[in-house]
Formats: C-alpha cells, sequence, structure tokens
C-alpha cells in the first residue's frame, strides 16, 4: 500500500473538486505570465523608439494581465485552503469517532492529542501547495520552452539541460526528508506522551521527591525533539540549496548570452542576428519564471513528506485491531424493565488469550463483588457488563432483554461507571456532576457521596474546574465525587472498578458507606475489588480466574 495512495485516500470527493479547482486557477495563473512578459518586451523598446502609445498599450496590457493573475492566484488560494480545511476536520473527525466508538487500547490521550493537535494540521501546507505545485510543474516549464526556443535555440537549451537536474536532486533528498520527517512525528509523540504522564503523575512526583527528574527527563525528551526538528531543517536548506545553485545558473547563463549577444559579441543561439532588446527582455523575464514552479514544488516537498508520515500514522492507528463498543455511545431513552443483569457462559477474546467468566447475576438493592487476582478479567466484566466490549461467545441479559447494539445505549443510561483511574472533563464540577442540566439536589448526593466536604474545600466550590485527571482532588475524593453524580442521576446499577485501591482506611470507609448508601436505595452494585471488607459488606462474592470458591 503506497504511502501516495495514503494520502489520496485522505481527500474526500467533495476536498477534492476544490482541490482540483485550486490547481487549475493556479495553472492559469501561471499560464499569463509570457502574457506580462511579452508587455514589457513590447513596451520598453516601444518608447525607446518615441512610439508611446504601443508603450502604452503594452503597459495597459500589462497591468491588466496581472490584475487578472492576481484575482486567480487569490481564488486559488480560497479553494486550497477551503479543501485543506474539509480534509482535516474529516480526518478529525473519523478519528474521534473511531476512539469514542472503539476500545482499541494501546493509544494514550497524549498520543491522540498530538495527532489531532499539531500533526493533522502538518497536511494543510501540503494540500494547499503540493498539488497545484505538480500541476504547475508539469505544464509551465514545457510551455515556456516552446517560447522561449523559437526567439533563442541557445537559451532553451540552457533552460533544457538545467531545469531536469532540480528533480533528479530532489527525489535523491526527498528520501531523506521522508525519514528525517517520520523520526520527527515520532518524537512529537513520545514528548506529548511524556507531557501528559508527568501531569498525571505530579502529586506521585512531588511525594517521591523526584521533580529534578523529572525536569531532566522532559530536557531530554525537548532536545531530542530538537534534534530531529533540526535534522528537517538540515535536509530542507540543503534541498533548497541545490534548487538555487542550479536556478541561479541557468538564469545566469541565459543573462551573460543575452547581454553579450546584444553587444555583438555572440553572433549565433538566435533566429533573429542580432538578438533584438524586446527578445532579449523576453528571454531575461522568461528565465526565472522557468525555474519558478520548480521552486515551488521544491518548496512543498518537504511538505509532501511531513503529510506522508501524517498519513502513514492515521493507517497505522486505522489499522489497529478495535473492539466496537456496542450501540453508538449516545444520549438515549433508559430500556424498561427491571434493573437486572445476567450474564451466562461469556466469554471474550483478549489479544492471544481466551477469557470465560463465570456466571454472574445482579438484582436490584443487590452488591455483588467480582474477586481475584489482577488481570484474572474484573474489569473485562464490568466492561461487558456496560457494553463496553461485545461478548464473543455466551449471552448478556439486562433489563429482561439482550444487551445488543438496540439496548446497549438505552441500557447506559441506567448506569453509573466508577472506574479506578478517574477522568474529568475540562468543565466546571457543577456540569459534570449533573452533565444533562436534570436538575435535582445537589447538596444532598454530595452529602450522600460524603462529597459535600470535597466541595467546599475546591477554590471554587461547584464552579471549579478540576481538568482532565482530577487535579485538585484526590483519587478517593474524586470517586466520591462520582457517587455524588451517580446519587444526583438517580443511577439504578452502579460498575465500581476498585473503588477503593490506594486509599487509607479512613477514606476506603467513606467510599464503601457511599456504596452501601446507593444500594439502600435500591441500587444494584457490581463492584471489582481487592478489599476484604469491602467483599465483607457484599451479598455475593463471585470468584474469577480462581479454582477456589
Amino acid at each position: 500500500m503506497s504511502r501516495t495512495s495514503a494520502l489520496s485516500r485522505l481527500v474526500a470527493p467533495a476536498a477534492a473538486r476544490h482541490l482540483r479547482l485550486s490547481s487549475g486557477l493556479g495553472l492559469a495563473a501561471g499560464l499569463l505570465w509570457p502574457v506580462q512578459a511579452g508587455a514589457i518586451a513590447w513596451a520598453i523598446p516601444a518608447w525607446i523608439d518615441g512610439r508611446w502609445a504601443a508603450g502604452l498599450w503594452a503597459a495597459a496590457l500589462f497591468l491588466g494581465a496581472a490584475l487578472i493573475r492576481a484575482g486567480l492566484e487569490a481564488l486559488a488560494a480560497r479553494r486550497a485552503y477551503r479543501g485543506a480545511d474539509m480534509v482535516i476536520t474529516e480526518a478529525r473527525g473519523a478519528l474521534l469517532d473511531r476512539e469514542v466508538v472503539q476500545l482499541s487500547g494501546g493509544v494514550s490521550s497524549a498520543a491522540l492529542g498530538a495527532m489531532v493537535a499539531q500533526k493533522l494540521p502538518l497536511l494543510s501546507p501540503y494540500l494547499t501547495r503540493y498539488q497545484t505545485a505538480m500541476v504547475r510543474v508539469m505544464v509551465l516549464p514545457l510551455l515556456y520552452l516552446c517560447l522561449v526556443f523559437p526567439v533563442s535555440w541557445a537559451a532553451g537549451l540552457v533552460l533544457l539541460v538545467a531545469g531536469p537536474l532540480i528533480p533528479v536532486f530532489m527525489a535523491l533528498v526527498g528520501m531523506a526528508a521522508k525519514e528525517a520527517s517520520d523520526r520527527q512525528m515520532a518524537e512529537i509523540g513520545d514528548m506529548n506522551a511524556l507531557l501528559i504522564d508527568n501531569i498525571a503523575a505530579l502529586p506521585d512526583i512531588r511525594l517521591l521527591n523526584a521533580t529534578e527528574r523529572a525536569r531532566t527527563d522532559f530536557a531530554a525528551r525537548a532536545e531530542a525533539l530538537k534534534t530531529r526538528t533540526m535534522a528537517v531543517l538540515r535536509v530542507a536548506f540543503l534541498s533548497s540549496t541545490v534548487l538555487e545553485l542550479f536556478a541561479a545558473l541557468g538564469v545566469a547563463m541565459v543573462a551573460v548570452y543575452v547581454g553579450f549577444s546584444l553587444l555583438g559579441e555572440i553572433p549565433f543561439g538566435a533566429y533573429a542576428t542580432p538578438l533584438t532588446l524586446g527578445q532579449g527582455l523576453f528571454l531575461l523575464l522568461m528565465a526565472p519564471e522557468y525555474f519558478q514552479p520548480l521552486r515551488d514544488l521544491a518548496a512543498a516537498w518537504h511538505d509532501r513528506a511531513a503529510a506522508q508520515s501524517v498519513a502513514d500514522e492515521l493507517e497505522t492507528l486505522a489499522a489497529r485491531p478495535a473492539e466496537p463498543i456496542l450501540g453508538t455511545g449516545g444520549l438515549a431513552e433508559a430500556i424498561p424493565g427491571p434493573a437486572t443483569l445476567a450474564m451466562t457462559s461469556v466469554a471474550v477474546q483478549r489479544g492471544t488469550r481466551r477469557l470465560a467468566l463465570p456466571e454472574i447475576t445482579l438484582q436490584p438493592g443487590e452488591m455483588v463483588v467480582l474477586a481475584g487476582p489482577s488481570g484474572a478479567g474484573k474489569s473485562t466484566a464490568l466492561d461487558l457488563a456496560a457494553g463496553l466490549l461485545r461478548a464473543g461467545e455466551g449471552e448478556i441479559m439486562v433489563a429482561g432483554q439482550v444487551l445488543d447494539g438496540l439496548t446497549a445505549d438505552g441500557w447506559r443510561a441506567r448506569i453509573a461507571y466508577i472506574p479506578q483511574a478517574v477522568r474529568m472533563p475540562d468543565a466546571p464540577l457543577r456540569d459534570i456532576l449533573d452533565p444533562h442540566g436534570r436538575g435535582g439536589d445537589m447538596t444532598a448526593a454530595l452529602q450522600a457521596a460524603r462529597a459535600d466536604h470535597v466541595v467546599a474545600a475546591l477554590p471554587e466550590g461547584l464552579d471549579t474546574r478540576l481538568g482532565e485527571t482530577g487535579a485538585g482532588v484526590s483519587g478517593g475524593e474524586a470517586r466520591r465525587l462520582l457517587l455524588a453524580r451517580a446519587f444526583l442521576a438517580g443511577a439504578e446499577v452502579i460498575l465500581a472498578d476498585e473503588p477503593t485501591a490506594d486509599l487509607d482506611h479512613a477514606t476506603a470507609r467513606q467510599v464503601i458507606d457511599a456504596l452501601a448508601a446507593l444500594k439502600g436505595q435500591g441500587a444494584a452494585l457490581l463492584v471489582a475489588t481487592h478489599d476484604p471488607e469491602l467483599m465483607h459488606r457484599a451479598d455475593r462474592v463471585v470468584r474469577i480466574g480462581e479454582d477456589a470458591a
């Protein structure tokens, strides 16, 4: 699967139309330069000879062509940027939609954030410049040669020899540019991952007095990114130097030929002997413009290398094995029926391992604990119960109905999920506790969850923004806030993954009391834990991955 096809697959038909129109407009603008060059070559000799009227007509032709050319280039840029925005928006939306509705694992929020915020915008220079440059370089240099050769075969020969050498060296440099861009993209992702990890672990870093170590690691990663970036720039400058060398030599040789021909020192190379002033001016104006499409392509060549790296990474992300969640993941009306759960003969494939679960049942007002060693499948059982994983075998019944794509969203409307690692959106705590604006007694919910003093200690109370990692509250406090949300929403089923892990005894007791209060209100609780006290408070304990009962 070629990298070019990976790039082309990113461009939807609607965006492709904008980009093709942009290329056509850019080409039309380039076709007007010979008209302008001819007008100048006509005007100056006319003024020298005293033919002012002819010179004015030539000047008017030049200005008219310049205005049309500027308008075409502006329209081309507008279309190009519109097409690029469409491509980036669609790619970003598809990536985020895929991550929302699929649990693929192995993709950190840092890597996803780097792709969405930093890497995808690198497609824009490629889309806005490279395709137009390719169209122009395939047409304009040949057209300009066809206009130069009838005036001077010598000047045409100089351009014919100098021009093709540039793409050859660009291709050689381009291979190095792609490798340098790949390494730079990887370094950007690694640095973002390190930054997010350090922010998430900031309390632990301070507790362990590892601030200096974290700063040193981040500085080393930043230095590595600088090195990768400078490598890309070195390649860019090398290719630019090669281009400018051959372009300068070509233009200089044409200028020398024209100058000596006008002086009568070179009697050959032109069909009109001697070369006229107008012809000489036309050649001097056409020579640098002959190389301009090649300059544009060289500038866009590195944009193409960066875009290829991004496209390859997108292809890799899309090719990862993924497990789609049941349903759409959107809001839905709660399905009717009692808040019951029954998992029978359920098994799921986790990589190369087949994980078989025991029978799990749950009734309203009941707390069932899933116990077992780490990695046995407790969290997997919770994900299956929430419809976040699709069972490969067996049957899952919820509220008396089969849990499938039709019932999953309605089932999730009745449950609350309390993960071990809490992630808070960047929103006021008030909106986190009541995301759908249903109202309710927030104070009572906080008191029931033993979280009222947590809110009271926050600098802005319910208007405090905690951020993704819950900065400002401990792990136990964040879990109690999620329990308050469950109270406020009137959740009928609570799925909790290690709710007392890493908590001191007093905090763990508060979380257990809050769970018991939910149970006392008639909620059904399915809890994965190692906590003996939580097991003691449960109605039943289901062993996973253990031979003992």
